[in-house]
């Protein structure tokens, strides 16, 4: 529990370490929330996809940077923007897809895909899901997880060290890449976020109110709040039918996509 703070404010607890990307745990806790990660898959109204499952099929020359913590996995054209533009497309068209499975410890995509079922509600999470205009129009609704440079760097480090990686080769690819990427393709589309998250998974406020929306999503209720951004009283919506990190949601005919972004690889 908080304590009060100066002046009688009421404090704020430190941040949980975790080594799991802050818009990651963002969209699990609404997963939890909502009471969807206790459903069977094909049951579920609302699902989690990230874009690290779309990182590009390495050369042998690039793997072999990758393996040295010398190729960067932050930069846009490290995803398949191609393939991941059409998977949420076909998941908002109601059709089954599979998507490429990732391994982070060989930096290969693997032969075994993940099948995905649709859903009337899609998070899709990752560091660079408003980079790309194609991709970023698809959101009914987009998230900016704004976490302190501290804790991203926490977090990179026990979850990469959990990887098999040393610590120098992790703070290595963080000051070379990472932090850079950050800072020119990652933080500038913070612009485009309809909702910043301070805190990441710490800020209930926040959360409980996205958690709301997408209740009014799958009740129908977000019709009428639609006709209502029509009427000038706040934003539309595109319409198709699909550490600090973002995350979108994406709905088509009572299917969405949240999107969040935030962390880097």
């Amino acid at each position: 529990r908080a304590g009060p703070g100066p002046a009688g404010r009421v404090g704020v607890p430190p941040p949980r370490l975790s080594p799991r990307p802050a818009q990651s745990t963002v969209c699990e806790k609404i997963m939890e929330l909502l009471g969807q990660n206790e459903v069977e898959q094909r049951q579920r109204k609302v699902l989690i996809l990230s874009q690290d499952s779309f990182y590009k099929v390495l050369t042998a020359e690039q793997q072999a940077k990758a393996l040295k913590g010398q190729y960067n996995f932050d930069h846009p054209d490290a995803f398949d923007n191609d393939l991941m533009h059409s998977t949420l497309k076909n998941i908002v068209e109601g059709k089954t897809v599979e998507v490429p499975t990732y391994d982070f410890v060989t930096h290969s995509r693997l032969a075994e895909t993940t099948v995905v079922y649709p859903a009337d509600v899609v998070l899709f999470e990752g560091i660079l899901v408003f980079y790309n205009q194609d991709i970023r129009d698809m959101f009914h609704l987009r998230l900016f997880v704004d976490t302190d440079s501290d804790v991203r760097l926490s977090r990179r480090v026990l979850r990469d060290m959990k990887r098999g990686r040393d610590l120098e080769q992790i703070l290595t690819q963080y000051t070379t890449f990472v932090k850079p990427a950050f800072e020119e393709f990652c933080l500038p589309t913070k612009k485009y976020a309809d909702v910043i998250i301070p805190r990441g998974v710490d800020n209930m406020v926040a959360i409980n109110l996205i958690v709301q929306h997408i209740q009014d999503i799958l009740n129908g209720d977000i019709c009428k709040w639609q006709r209502g951004a029509l009427n000038g009283h706040g934003r539309t919506y595109k319409r198709p039918f699909p550490e600090q990190a973002e995350s979108g949601v994406l709905a088509a005919g009572k299917r969405s996509h949240l999107e969040s972004s935030s962390r880097p690889h």
